[in-house]
């Protein structure tokens, strides 16, 4: 435990001496802050049940598929190209615990930046109090659950972004890879579902897998505070797949 708490603090060092966490943090922040403040516009012009928070956090993908990728593409690719990575893997360190210091800095990193963001509906909350009130504007269950999707999502997003980082030495490469890889996760639930697959028969498992794999449904179901442990277990689980897969590969190259 020792070991990857001292590996842990060295990659968190190393992430905050790297400029792009910055840039990352930065534009992240803008972003979401202009999206909110667009969720407020359109919310005072038109009546919604849905509340500012929930529209907010519906745009959540967007932000990811950049934000993991600039986040986790220096975890291996950077270190393999100086070589680092190499000095680091004659240190009396297990794989899995270089692995899983990586992914717990990102992964802190990538929490954090999500929770700077829980500023925007305070601060309605302190200047528009009546929107606890009437939740059309503020919601403290729809905002605790749509965050706890948030982070629990997140665990798969920035394993499958550690992981596209042990495949390359180029960290632009890395990006790409983990960016089309997110892609694929966030909308490809969607795409399969939109096949017809027929409720009985030898391919009914299909529809059932592809329903599952929804994203944004589950998204929806957090949002109106409907907590599932289908979703933890899903999410959970490809984060072990990719860590387990991530350490693998290290292993081979080793």
């Amino acid at each position: 435990m020792k070991k990857f708490y001292t590996m842990f603090s060295n990659q968190v060092y190393m992430m905050m001496l790297s400029p792009s966490t910055y840039v990352a943090g930065v534009l992240f922040t803008a972003f979401m802050g202009f999206i909110y403040l667009l969720s407020l516009v359109d919310l005072s012009e038109r009546a919604s049940t849905v509340s500012a928070t929930e529209k907010f956090l519906a745009v959540f993908w967007i932000p990811v598929l950049f934000l993991v990728p600039i986040l986790t593409m220096r975890s291996f690719a950077d270190e393999k190209k100086s070589g680092v990575l190499d000095a680091l893997m004659t240190t009396p360190v297990s794989i899995f615990q270089i692995v899983a210091a990586k992914f717990a800095a990102c992964y802190l990193y990538y929490v954090l930046l999500w929770a700077i963001t829980l500023v925007f509906p305070l601060i309605t909350l302190w200047f528009v109090p009546h929107s606890a009130v009437n939740g059309g504007v503020f919601s403290l269950g729809e905002t605790v659950s749509g965050y706890l999707f948030i982070f629990i999502s997140g665990l798969s997003y920035v394993a499958i972004g550690v992981f596209a980082s042990s495949l390359t030495r180029t960290t632009l490469v890395a990006a790409m890879l983990s960016f089309c890889m997110l892609f694929c996760v966030l909308i490809g639930g969607g795409l399969l579902n939109k096949f017809y697959v027929p409720e009985s028969g030898s391919f009914a498992w299909f529809g059932a897998l592809a329903d599952y794999m929804q994203t944004f449904k589950h998204l929806e179901d957090f949002g109106s505070a409907m907590l599932d442990t289908r979703p933890f277990f899903y999410y959970s689980s490809i984060c072990a797949l990719f860590l387990a897969i991530t350490t693998i590969v290290m292993d081979i190259r080793r």
